[in-house]
């Protein structure tokens, strides 16, 4: 299990990532945010261990996404699959992603909340790859916030896969990892 800490003024993170189905142990005090991490683990196909404090809302969801995301980034193998997207329709709701681990940080997309919209950015950014979340459609925020979740888990069970062949036409996108 990959482990990683931040700690601000504002908040303590704590998270454990494995790949794996096992249950996802959150501990935060936002429900809708524990919620929205239980599925992102699920549809992603991680074992996920998460401890949070902090303030309710702005810095501890940015500072969660940060964390995971760092800690993804040390998860993800070498010979990744790299790409991975999908299509996720929720009653109202229907949203599509598209990731990509090739190691350049970039996020592109709307959400009806703009506090969820910062939490799949800073995701991004912080594992150093590229997301795109479109809305088709929907009219409820939840449902939207929660299918943005699902595609970007599915997306990143795909991407995360290990891969027989590299997809890059330079080559090489291996990422190396060495121990201190």
């Amino acid at each position: 299990m990959k482990r990683v800490e931040r700690q601000t003024r504002e908040t303590t993170i704590r998270v454990g990532v494995a790949l794996g189905n096992g249950p996802a142990r959150i501990d935060v005090e936002n429900e809708f945010l524990r919620h929205m991490l239980d599925t992102f683990a699920r549809y992603a196909g991680l074992e996920l261990e998460l401890h949070a404090r902090g303030d309710l809302h702005h810095h501890t969801v940015e500072d969660v996404a940060i964390t995971l995301g760092l800690a993804l980034k040390d998860l993800t193998p070498a010979r990744a699959t790299r790409y991975g997207w999908a299509a996720v329709p929720m009653d109202d709701a229907w949203v599509d992603a598209a990731l990509d681990l090739g190691g350049r940080a970039w996020y592109g997309g709307t959400l009806p909340s703009r506090l969820y919209q910062h939490f799949l950015r800073s995701l991004a950014f912080a594992m150093d790859a590229t997301l795109h979340v479109q809305v088709v459609r929907g009219f409820d925020r939840h449902h939207i916030v929660e299918a943005a979740i699902k595609a970007t888990g599915l997306s990143l069970r795909q991407a995360i896969a290990e891969g027989d062949q590299l997809f890059s036409t330079k080559g090489a996108v291996e990422i190396r990892r060495t121990e201190d």
